[in-house]
């Protein structure tokens, strides 16, 4: 299929971009440390002094329009800045401040001038204050112990929150003068003799005071390109540069009045979004929806050609990339490739259960085929009337080999929220957020990242009493000395009362988080585009969403599932070795028993296979992750529900796990999502989906994951096109499995990237949830990814 070609100037806007090396930005750091110096600031209330920072920041941060760009709006003071706040953590930034530039992930250029500032300025004066301290005074012994126990992660002692998704199609309908309207208009309305009001009250005062500063952050571009306009000598130039200064002028204040008003005024509450919390995951939705009103309307109007409207939309989709988040090398490894999960997601049916497939979710295909950028992370929704053209597009775009988009069932994922207490209404209007969760626009906040468990670290535990292999320590409840197992059932109970554990301590340090968050870092902006947060009165930290869930990701349940197949067959059914036998094994990291690892590799059953003796092991061992987390609720009277996910925690946690019993040795990666482990499917991706398709992928309300790698020569032709889109439906809609993705990409490729990376710097493949250029990744998820199967056939 013929995407066509990209305009000089998106041309010009993606070569730069693509060339630019992310570089740490201190501005906001400045800006934030010299407003918490002041004396007089500490008067007024926390989400007041939120507010104010915030307003702070819009008014005096450096603004930048660069060459060609025709959506403005930054957040640093380069292209791709890893902009520091250290309201969240700093003890992290000191240590790791001059290995930002050599760390093997992620790597940000740190010039000297700014690490003397931090170490001798900001840092100093962020001691004691950050949200890190306070969620760890909050949390009881127990809990940090087990954030030290390889067992679970979470970056949200140091990050935002984020993973959630704006209200933007009020907002071009609405613009930010109508939010205000609103806070004032309940402002008006309190009685001051009800205590609650007083607290509702400066919460709707701080949505008024984020309101007016995000309206002059807007003006101040448009007086900058005006005076930019004066100065340009080019006739073209100044007639874009008067287009933005007009269209700054009126958006994000009031309503969008066309497509170019409705893609700035998006773009700059994104910008202000990602200004006051440092957090990944903040997703524009349902886009080819609510911009296609606006996209219409200019066109049967005559007032936008289509290439025009193109072109808009792609010098949209390169500001995405521009967003990129500094964080600890440790948490980076989770993400690695700068993936941050600004989730667009197309198609799907509306709240009358019509297909809504449009004109504009094909110029949104196009654009992503074109650019062969890592974001916006683009999605599609698939349901039994998504049509054999559509479908076939978003299989020429996947075929590509950026690893976009991702595909999702309406089918399973209605009913998961609507099993969760969505409204029928809102489960049919989800989207996707991040790398695979489903969330409702613009009604859902809370911590939907959670972090991760360790399933195959808490089997590691369960066969070892709670004693890790790696360090010999004790590290999490006991369970029993397996060698003193007679059936396997007890292997099961052993391991469920490790996940109980996990789960529990998990939940102590989240909730600990949110006492920390709600304390230190209320986000008036983010609650005022958030319903209904004006209406209660509440910021989005107190419960002012309408649905308030949490979620916590399983991880590795490939590696168990095998793990437990293993260990069934060859020591409770066919008494091949004790168990003592295989825990020596394990304790060895196999060395002295290579024969034995390559039984348990190549004789057990293996998940991915449709073979029920490990597919059933994969869902009891998932369903019983469910049960833990299902148990608890969130501080703002919200659910936990459970995720089966790991973006590339896989590789990180995989560092943390002994041997397992499927032959893996210590410190390898343990399997990603609910994809099988690596080289382990080798009945075709037909078994793949089977194997999967029998998770219980309703109660992953949180999101599943599945991941597949197929070479280029599969979808060379019409009929590799045709067997590829009914896989495809096969999973999603027949066999209800939640979601899908694809790297299109040869091992030999790959391969050949590690050994000259200069000549595959612009290779793009699907990590988990998210896309990624190949050369930026570390070496072990490069391997990773080289590891997974590589299918021929589709059987």
């Amino acid at each position: 299929m013929d995407f066509g070609v990209l305009s000089k100037r998106v041309k010009k806007l993606r070569d730069k971009l693509v060339a630019f090396t992310p570089t740490t930005c201190i501005e906001r750091a400045r800006i934030v440390t010299d407003f918490y110096k002041r004396k007089d600031i500490y008067k007024y209330p926390v989400v007041i002094q939120r507010a104010m920072v915030l307003d702070e920041i819009l008014r005096k941060m450096t603004i930048i329009i660069n060459e060609d760009e025709l959506i403005v709006g930054n957040r640093g003071t380069n292209i791709r800045p890893g902009v520091i706040f250290p309201e969240m953590s700093v003890d992290w930034i000191e240590k790791e401040l001059d290995t930002f530039e050599t760390r093997n992930v992620d790597k940000f250029i740190t010039p000297d001038s700014i690490k003397n500032e931090l170490r001798e300025v900001i840092i100093p004066f962020w001691k004691g204050k950050t949200v890190d301290e306070r969620s760890l005074f909050y949390m009881p012994d127990d809990a940090i112990n087990f954030l030290k126990s390889g067992c679970y992660s979470t970056a949200r002692l140091k990050n935002g929150m984020g993973h959630f998704m704006p209200d933007y199609e009020n907002v071009l309908k609405e613009g930010l003068s109508g939010i205000k309207n609103r806070a004032q208009e309940e402002l008006n309305k309190l009685d001051f003799t009800v205590y609650e009001n007083v607290k509702k009250a400066n919460f709707l005062k701080a949505v008024i005071i984020t309101s007016d500063a995000a309206i002059a952050f807007g003006r101040r571009f448009a007086n900058k390109a005006k005076k930019m306009a004066k100065q340009e000598k080019n006739e073209k130039r100044i007639k874009e540069l008067r287009a933005i200064s007009n269209v700054c002028n009126r958006v994000p204040e009031f309503p969008a009045n066309s497509f170019y008003e409705a893609l700035q005024s998006l773009w700059f509450c994104h910008v202000i979004i990602n200004l006051e919390t440092d957090a990944m995951a903040i997703s524009p939705g349902r886009f080819d929806q609510y911009m296609y009103p606006y996209f219409r309307r200019d066109i049967n109007e005559e007032l936008l050609t289509k290439e025009e409207a193109r072109e808009l939309l792609e010098c949209l989709w390169i500001k995405f990339p521009e967003m990129v988040e500094l964080w600890d090398e440790s948490f980076a490894r989770y993400s690695a490739g700068f993936g941050i999960g600004q989730n667009i997601i197309l198609g799907g049916i509306n709240s009358e259960g019509e297909d809504v497939t449009n004109e504009l979710s094909y110029i949104c295909l196009y654009a992503t085929a074109r650019l062969k950028i890592t974001q916006p992370n683009l999605s599609v929704r698939i349901h039994n009337r998504t049509s054999n053209k559509f479908l076939k597009t978003v299989c020429e775009v996947i075929k590509v080999g950026t690893g976009m988009p991702q595909l999702f069932s309406d089918n399973v994922i209605i009913k998961l929220l609507i099993n969760r207490g969505v409204l029928l209404k809102d489960a049919r209007n989800y989207a996707i957020l991040g790398c695979v969760e489903p969330t409702i626009p613009g009604k859902v906040t809370g911590n939907q990242a959670g972090g991760y468990i360790n399933l195959p670290k808490l089997l590691e535990l369960a066969l070892n009493n709670g004693t890790c292999l790696l360090t010999n320590k004790k590290i999490n409840v006991s369970t029993g000395n397996p060698r003193t197992f007679r059936t396997f059932e007890e292997i099961v109970i052993s391991y469920k009362k490790q996940v109980e554990f996990a789960v529990k301590e998990a939940v102590k340090v989240l909730q600990s988080i949110e006492l920390a968050y709600k304390d230190l870092l209320p986000t008036p902006f983010i609650s005022s585009v958030i319903k209904d947060c004006i209406g209660r009165g509440k910021d989005v930290s107190k419960g002012g969403a309408v649905y308030n869930f949490s979620g916590l990701q399983g991880i590795g349940i490939g590696t168990v599932a095998d793990s437990l197949a293993a260990i069934r067959k060859f020591v409770f059914e066919d008494n091949y070795l004790s168990i003592d036998t295989l825990l020596g094994a394990l304790n060895k990291n196999f060395k002295g028993f290579e024969l034995l690892q390559q039984k348990l590799i190549n004789k057990a059953a293996k998940y991915g296979n449709d073979d029920d003796y490990v597919d059933i092991l994969a869902k009891q061992a998932l369903d019983i992750y469910f049960d833990e987390v299902e148990k608890y609720t969130t501080p703002r009277g919200g659910i936990y529900h459970p995720g089966a996910f790991s973006v590339s925690a896989n590789v990180a946690h995989g560092l943390n796990v002994g041997a397992t019993p499927d032959g893996r040795l210590a410190r390898k990666p343990i399997s990603d999502g609910v994809s099988p482990s690596p080289g382990r499917d080798v009945n075709g991706p037909t078994a793949v989906i089977k194997s999967v398709g029998k998770l219980d992928h309703i109660r992953a309300s949180n999101g599943s994951l599945l991941n597949q790698r197929f070479h280029p020569m599969l979808l060379k032709d019409e009929k590799g096109l045709q067997s590829f889109a009914h896989l495809i439906r096969t999973y999603l809609l027949d066999l209800e499995g939640m979601h899908v993705q694809f790297n299109v990409v040869s091992s030999e490729t790959l391969k050949k990237a590690q050994v000259n990376p200069n000549k595959y710097k612009n290779l793009i493949i699907r990590v988990a949830g998210y896309s990624a250029f190949f050369v930026d990744l570390s070496k072990e998820l490069q391997e990773h990814i080289i590891e997974r199967t590589e299918f021929n056939s589709f059987y």
